[in-house]
């Protein structure tokens, strides 16, 4: 994966109704740590890193490159969003496209933040790269993924086989910026 050329970055705060969406900040370290030790949140993605390696590893401020959103609640982070350009990608159909990830803490599922962060990160990047279509790939066991797929615009572009389970590749087609 690598970053989006030539979008400015990190971009002002993107706001919500309930969120703001925001380059990552030495403040927001814990919530990495309890995101990527989650067993919760990884068990489609491969399972969580130890906790122990997490605190060693990661820098002051985590995650500070292009693409990568904190997703922000009432000044405490309880989630990230991820766009990145698919140039590795697996599946032909997905290479060299923008690529969408999220990860939620837990305590935050179940509200509709990520259908919200998702949202508003897709229209930033409408705005940013008029004409970019967007891929997603998630477990097809993922339930919630699948639905906020749906929800957010994906379609099927095809299942495949890879890290021991079935995986689904989705498009949202590429939007014109926002007025």
């Amino acid at each position: 994966m690598e970053d989006l050329g030539t979008v400015s970055w990190p971009p002002a705060p993107i706001r919500t109704d309930r969120l703001v969406l925001r380059a990552s900040e030495a403040r927001d370290r814990p919530a990495f740590v309890e995101l990527l030790a989650s067993p919760e949140v990884h068990t489609y993605l491969g399972g969580p890193r130890p906790r122990a390696e997490l605190e060693r590893a990661l820098p002051e401020v985590p995650e500070r490159w292009p693409g990568s959103f904190v997703v922000d609640l009432d000044g405490a982070m309880i989630g990230q969003i991820l766009l990145r350009r698919a140039t590795g990608h697996r599946r032909p159909a997905a290479a060299g496209k923008a690529d969408l990830g999220y990860m939620f803490l837990p305590r935050a599922w179940g509200s509709g933040y990520a259908a919200e962060a998702c949202a508003a990160a897709l229209g930033w990047l409408a705005d940013a790269l008029p004409g970019e279509p967007v891929v997603l790939t998630t477990q097809s066991a993922n339930a919630g993924s699948m639905r906020l797929a749906a929800r957010l615009g994906f379609t099927e572009v095809e299942r495949f086989e890879a890290w021991d389970a079935e995986q689904w590749l989705g498009m949202r087609p590429p939007r014109t910026p926002s007025g």
